[in-house]
């Protein structure tokens, strides 16, 4: 195995990008190490040159492996090993795979498998967008099919102005955290969390993004020059022109018909079932089943989309920038905290709220910045959503991905702890799926949040976008709030949340070689009036968060003590906390700088509990008058506990209004003195 070292340098912003190849993982069909400061990833590329028989999909995995070595920390489970991939991990992956996957050629069934490994963080170069960079020379100098390279860019807002990849620490005061990746003359995926970042300015974010990978894209280009595989040969199955001809003849306008009647969901899947059923038993003698439905569904698509650039009309019978109809409701279930039920047409999503106490947030295990997290979002995708069955099994990747979003559209109003000290968990459950389940777990997140009275500083609402294209033409058409159908269908999925006054969560995905400035900034200006549209909706129902907490919630007492006296709170292993919370029955957490927090459901045992706590950490001052038991006796006084480890000493000649003889004449050990 010949080993040789090639180097290549790129700049993004103001940080140097250094690929390496040639030295590790020979035998994959390619492979590189990219640093960026002291952070470095592994990435490899590898293809099959034959098809598994019976695929009928572009089997691509993307996989991201979290290595905590690579921090130099030794994982905390029982094994001391990484087991399942974290979510921050699986959420990279996700990452990674949405800009590659455009690329690859259609039709194409081999298999790929990308993998990109953390060999060292260093807790500031942010890993996530340097696994898409990664992946994309991998894939550039390999023999894998793909019309490539991409780069990728996290753009940060700080004060008032752009910063290409910005370190962890840079990007604490950020009100923007937008990760997009593109072509050198296109945008394949964008994903951002924001603090209501206004349309025009995220436009502007996402022009300087696509600016800032092009010298990477240049370097790219100059390695599959120099060292780039031949790419291996496949075979992309074509429907013949014989087949679709038939279906064709077979069909006739009676697929526009059923297109055109405007049904739900479940009766147009019936319609084109029945019509799809007909072609197969009509033809199976004298074609192959797999090629007849393919034939079917390339028709279908075809008309889809040209009922929709043609008459602007949709498969459910509305226009372009029509949304479904809505309704909202709040306060549905018994005894949790908060509640919000969302349904947009045929897409229904039910979220729950629970509030915590501080000891309950998610303590996190992973090479990201953040130790854990006070807000989280849990999002579940059940199989009666969509009418169907399959194996339960946990949260899958999507699942975890559309409730890492939701979340981080709603994060940006979660007022701080210093206001609410709760540790608050959203869990949004799919009833019904035809289109944007994500976009409702925004929607219901912020209904079940300000039922809970939670006071979120404005609410949010989410609306998913599609976009349908016709390269020959150039014709194209933005769709609001778009089905499942749409989405399938279309060439884009973008996703936008925020308030009334601006973006704070974004996602696109699309199926094309990319999209332009000015399709993007049409569907941002689309997508701002359809949620000002839905926000209208919710705010009939619930206009502002309920001003008292559910009687079953938590109460939480803030109170800071110096941080020098945490230990008298706490006591010899623990023994005087516990005490204080077992007669209370109270829960108390204690942070570093001093911070308490007294939870219970019964207000008055927290206020017994912060009378102890207080007076554990009361310094004694001159002047003030103590009670408290006697503790100790001397010839010339007594010593008196005024405080909780704490002793003041009584002379003889004030224990009494006469001359005592002695001290136990006037006092007992265990006793309080006489006043």
């Amino acid at each position: 195995m010949q080993v040789q070292k090639y180097q290549f340098n790129s700049q993004i912003g103001d940080h140097e990008i250094v690929v390496e190849t040639g030295t590790l993982a020979l035998l994959a069909g390619g492979a590189v190490t990219l640093r960026s400061g002291e952070s470095v990833l592994l990435a490899t590329a590898t293809g099959s040159r034959s098809v598994r028989e019976g695929i009928d999909f572009f089997p691509l995995s993307v996989e991201f492996e979290e290595k905590l070595y690579a921090a130099g920390r030794i994982p905390g489970s029982f094994f001391r090993r990484e087991g399942r991939p974290s979510e921050g991990a699986i959420l990279t992956a996700r990452l990674t795979d949405r800009p590659l996957r455009p690329l690859f050629p259609k039709g194409m069934r081999n298999e790929v498998q990308i993998i990109v490994t953390a060999l060292a963080s260093d807790g500031q170069n942010l890993l996530d967008v340097l696994a898409i960079n990664a992946a994309s020379c991998a894939l550039t100098i390999s023999d894998v099919p793909w019309d490539g390279p991409v780069g990728a860019v996290r753009v940060g807002f700080i004060d008032g102005g752009f910063v290409a990849n910005p370190t962890a620490a840079e990007m604490q005061t950020s009100t923007l955290d937008l990760r997009v990746a593109g072509t050198s003359d296109a945008i394949l995926m964008v994903e951002a969390g924001a603090d209501e970042v206004p349309e025009d300015v995220m436009l502007e974010a996402l022009k300087f993004a696509h600016a800032s990978v092009q010298d990477f894209i240049v370097m790219q280009q100059r390695m599959r020059q120099q060292l780039g595989k031949p790419k291996f040969d496949f075979a992309a199955p074509k429907p013949k022109d014989e087949i679709k001809a038939a279906v064709q003849s077979l069909v006739g306008e009676r697929l526009d018909t059923i297109l055109q009647a405007g049904y739900m969901k479940e009766e147009r899947s019936a319609a084109l079932d029945e019509l799809s059923v007909e072609v197969r038993e009509e033809l199976d003698e004298s074609f192959d089943k797999a090629e007849l439905s393919s034939a079917f569904d390339s028709m279908l698509k075809s008309s889809v989309r040209e009922q929709i650039l043609s008459q602007g009309l949709r498969p459910d019978g509305r226009t372009t920038t029509e949304i479904r109809p809505i309704t909202c409701m709040t306060g549905v279930l018994p005894r949790v905290h908060g509640t919000g039920l969302f349904t947009r047409g045929e897409t229904q999503v039910l979220t729950v709220a629970t509030l915590g106490t501080p000891r309950e947030a998610q303590e996190l295990d992973t090479l990201a910045p953040e130790e854990s997290k006070r807000y989280m979002h849990h999002y579940n995708f059940p199989p009666f959503s969509t009418g169907e069955t399959w194996p339960m099994r946990g949260p899958k990747r999507r699942e975890i991905g559309h409730g890492a979003l939701a979340e981080r559209a709603l994060l940006p109003m979660i007022p701080p702890k210093e206001q609410f000290p709760y540790t608050l968990r959203l869990v949004s459950e799919a009833l019904s799926s035809n289109g944007s389940t994500s976009m409702a777990s925004v929607c219901g997140s912020t209904l079940a949040l300000m039922d809970a009275g939670v006071p979120i500083q404005a609410p949010v609402a989410g609306i998913a976008m599609g976009l349908v294209t016709d390269a020959d033409s150039g014709r194209y058409a933005i769709l609001s709030d778009i089905q499942g159908m749409e989405d399938h269908l279309g060439d884009m999925d973008f996703k936008v949340a925020g308030t009334a006054h601006g973006i704070t969560a974004l996602q696109m995905d699309i199926k094309i070689r990319g999209i332009s400035l000015e399709m993007m900034e049409q569907a941002l200006q689309q997508a701002y009036q359809g949620r000002l549209h839905i926000l209208d909706k919710m705010l009939a129902v619930m206009p502002e968060p309920n001003k008292e907490l559910s009687p079953y919630a938590p109460r939480i007492i803030t109170l800071h003590i110096d941080p020098d006296k945490i230990g008298k709170v706490i006591g010899p292993g623990g023994k005087v906390i516990r005490a204080i919370q077992d007669e209370y029955q109270v829960k108390i957490d204690i942070e570093d700088d001093g911070s308490v927090y007294v939870a219970a459901p019964d207000g008055t045992k927290i206020m017994g509990a912060i009378a102890q706590i207080e007076a554990l950490t009361e310094e004694a001052s001159i002047g003030k008058i103590y009670t408290g038991k006697v503790v100790r006796t001397e010839s010339y006084g007594a010593f008196v506990e005024i405080m909780p480890g704490i002793d003041g000493m009584v002379h003889i000649s004030q224990l009494a209004d006469y001359r005592a003889p002695t001290v136990e004449d006037v006092v007992r050990v265990g006793r309080r003195p006489a006043s």
